[in-house]
């Protein structure tokens, strides 16, 4: 994730960013570009089309269907924002949780019991983004946890923590209120794995995503038609920025819509991770 200053202006102005929407959009505005040029040279001077052509009035249909995939894309930006922002309310639920566990574990049992719980809660941590990211980070988890690569990460490690606190309710070193007390903390971290998986293996229909992608397509294509007659070739960065406008905003909806990854405007992961292990090292250790 990008850590920046919303105060400042120019410096996100001038400056093309290796994210910035601009550089991913470059070659197909130059085809654009070309493709306007081309259609303006067509009516201008080889056709010679009059003021009175019945093409001038396609810029009828413009005005209309601008408002429609301006709803569109609205609608697109909106679904994309909630679904990053529900990503970011679980994995701070899961920072607050797994403090919460630690600090209530701290009060319930001696030091040498707490050992296995300050290396297996941050792991949890570890292991759900290796998770969300098909295992890439699995080098992140503790080498000495016997976990299966193959097999779900997290609920290994949930399913060792419950086993250690049933067995540490056998041995009498927890109570049966504390172990209560202790199950909607152990619970909580399989309820928030099964909202981040929502998230991330339930994107956008497919034919919801493809319909906005040609609609915005056949809609710049056939703008210098219309225009031509009134801008001339001026048409040429006019139907480029409009072409930017759009295809940025459909962009960014697509990249912020599985928050988990490694772009750079997914959810910091990697900190969030590091601050788990960190605060649940000072409570337990």
């Amino acid at each position: 994730m990008i850590n920046y200053n919303p105060k400042e202006w120019f410096t996100f102005i001038f400056q093309i960013h290796k994210a910035d929407t601009f550089r991913k959009l470059l070659p197909l505005m130059f085809a654009v570009s070309v493709y306007a040029g081309l259609v303006a040279y067509l009516e201008l001077e080889y056709w010679q089309l009059s003021e009175s052509s019945h093409v001038k009035n396609l810029s009828l249909m413009h005005s209309i269907l601008g408002f429609v995939i301006s709803l569109l894309l609205v609608f697109r930006t909106n679904t994309a924002y909630d679904r990053w922002w529900e990503g970011r309310k679980q994995w701070g639920a899961l920072t607050n949780n797994s403090r919460n566990f630690a600090i209530k574990l701290k009060a319930f049992l001696a030091a040498d019991d707490r050992k296995f719980f300050n290396n297996m809660i941050p792991n949890y941590a570890f292991a759900l983004k290796s998770h969300l990211r098909e295992n890439e980070d699995y080098h992140e988890i503790n080498p000495e946890l016997d976990l299966h690569k193959e097999k779900h990460l997290p609920n290994q490690i949930a399913h060792a923590m419950y086993d250690k606190l049933f067995k540490l309710h056998q041995e009498q070193k927890l109570s049966a209120e504390q172990l209560l007390i202790l199950n909607s903390e152990a619970m909580s971290f399989t309820d928030i794995c099964g909202a981040c998986e929502r998230i991330k293996n339930t994107p956008i229909p497919f034919s919801y995503s493809v319909f906005i992608k040609k609609f915005i397509f056949f809609f710049v294509m056939t703008l210098p038609f219309g225009w031509v007659f009134s801008l001339g070739y001026y048409i040429i960065p006019v139907v480029v920025f409009i072409l930017y406008a759009f295809a940025s905003l459909e962009l960014i909806a697509e990249e912020i819509e599985n928050p988990f990854g490694n772009d750079a405007n997914d959810l910091p992961l990697d900190a969030i991770c590091i601050n788990i292990k960190k605060h649940v090292g000072e409570i337990l250790g």
